[in-house]
């Protein structure tokens, strides 16, 4: 069966799907998205992912273009149509299409689109197995992060940097010197005194909902945290490292910048973390505890 792609209010064959090319996600990076993964065909912490999106629309203003309600039946229907097991959602909506000018248009309805595609997890398992590579590099993204934009070229760059160092990911730093987050991740890492360390909330870094539900995760398992900024020379000198993402999971870092990790293997903390992570995937939980508690907004 033909991949199908939901387009404002219409589900087309993926051939078709097209948007304005006056759209001011094309021409500006004026909108936002969301990225969710399917599990038994079903969608996971989807309310976490809504709440995260509706508030960088509203950091946007940008105009709801349906209830949360009424977009969850887009997306399940999407996944449906496309027969999607286990993969991923991605879904995008833009201030709209209107003559470019760089201020707001007035009352154009916003462009709405969702592609649900099937995704082979061995690979990632593999990865998890074994772990994964990073480097670092500057941080130049735009001052407000915590928004999910679709402005990534910053992020591009970084991950491309990554894959042409035979890498995972890159982790960005800051002008302090302290990592940020990866280009498409949050950062973690273990302590030698086994604390669990990732930076805390901020315009800095993006309110990953993995993020959210690995934190709730681990107070379950009786992991002393700390929510703060770390270096790359703590990161060198820590047990453990991992990063957390809708498409990774909880994956352990290994190396950061050609130098290993721990004892340069994946530790015990990021298994232990991976698999009550799957398991939780498994159960469809909420995963949205930073924000149920609110996020500080600047």
């Amino acid at each position: 069966m033909s991949r199908v792609v939901y387009v404002n209010g219409q589900y087309v064959p993926y051939g078709q799907a097209a948007v304005h090319v006056e759209d001011r996600g094309f021409q500006f990076a004026d909108g936002v998205y969301e990225v969710i993964a399917i599990l038994n065909g079903r969608l996971v912490d989807p309310e976490g992912h809504l709440v995260r999106l509706e508030r960088s629309l509203d950091e946007l203003r940008i105009r709801h273009p349906m209830t949360r309600a009424a977009l969850t039946v887009v997306l399940t229907e999407t996944v449906r149509r496309n027969r999607v097991k286990q993969g991923n959602i991605y879904l995008q909506i833009t201030r709209g299409a209107a003559r470019r000018e760089f201020a707001f248009p007035v009352d154009i309805p916003p462009t709405v689109v969702a592609i649900a595609r099937s995704v082979d997890m061995t690979r990632a398992a593999a990865n998890a197995a074994k772990g994964v590579a990073a480097i670092t590099r500057p941080d130049i993204r735009w001052g407000r992060c915590d928004i999910k934009s679709v402005g990534l070229l910053p992020a591009a760059l970084a991950k491309q940097a990554a894959k042409e160092a035979g890498a995972y990911e890159a982790w960005l730093v800051d002008r302090e010197g302290y990592v940020t987050e990866g280009s498409s991740s949050n950062a973690w890492i273990v302590t030698k005194d086994n604390v669990l360390v990732t930076r805390a909330l901020s315009t800095a870094i993006l309110g990953g909902i993995t993020r959210s539900a690995v934190l709730e995760l681990a107070r379950r398992e009786g992991l002393t945290i700390e929510n703060r900024a770390f270096t790359v020379a703590e990161a060198l000198a820590a047990k453990e490292a991992f990063v957390t993402s809708t498409t990774s999971y909880v994956m352990p870092v290994v190396s950061l910048d050609d130098r290993p990790i721990g004892n340069g293997g994946p530790g015990v903390v990021a298994a232990r973390l991976r698999a009550v992570y799957e398991a939780h995937a498994q159960s469809h939980g909420a995963g949205k505890a930073d924000w149920e508690a609110g996020f500080l907004a600047p």
